[in-house]
């Protein structure tokens, strides 16, 4: 069983190096292949914002909720949300439940895929290397940190899409 950490993005340490997404990718597929990734780093490179962006393991995961197959479900006795892939269909309801959108469907097998924390050794945040992804106790991740990150969060996503949906000014001006 896993034990009850979670994963804590800093976006602010972030350098988009992308070697999360890489180690993902081979520990789960055996390939070096970003696209099948469960983690993915968002990007505003002419703004040079990097936010890696992983499950969350909702208390109410909207992902769970919207199956049609029941094929995502929480582990019993943890706050790891998991698939079956046996069950899933590819239909991406949960792709678009998901508030964060860390929960994809897998371009080769056609199934969704998230976060499982590699089984409590995640090597995004064993093989970060500016530290922006630690795997640490919930203890210690506390309300003010949460809240603090969410703002961040929501702060540095303005930057990228802009305010309802629109594309932030630097990219329109680069446009021009």
């Amino acid at each position: 069983m896993i034990l009850e950490r979670m994963i804590a993005v800093d976006p602010s340490r972030c350098n988009g190096c992308g070697i999360c997404e890489l180690q993902c990718s081979i520990k789960h597929d055996g390939a070096s292949n970003p696209t099948r990734s469960r983690i993915r780093v968002i990007r505003n490179e002419l703004q040079c914002i990097y936010i890696p962006a992983v499950c969350q393991q909702c208390e109410t995961a909207f992902c769970e909720r919207v199956c049609p197959v029941d094929a995502i479900y929480r582990e019993p006795g943890s706050v790891l949300v998991r698939v079956n892939s046996d069950l899933c269909v590819g239909c991406r309801m949960c792709s678009i439940a998901c508030p964060l959108g860390c929960i994809v469907v897998d371009p080769v097998r056609h199934v969704a895929v998230k976060c499982d924390f590699c089984d409590g050794d995640p090597r995004c945040a064993r093989y970060c290397p500016t530290g922006a992804l630690e795997y640490v106790a919930l203890n210690r991740i506390g309300m003010t940190r949460k809240r603090a990150g969410v703002l961040k969060m929501s702060e540095l996503m303005g930057l990228i899409v802009g305010e309802r949906g629109e594309p932030p000014v630097a990219v329109l001006e680069k446009q021009e």
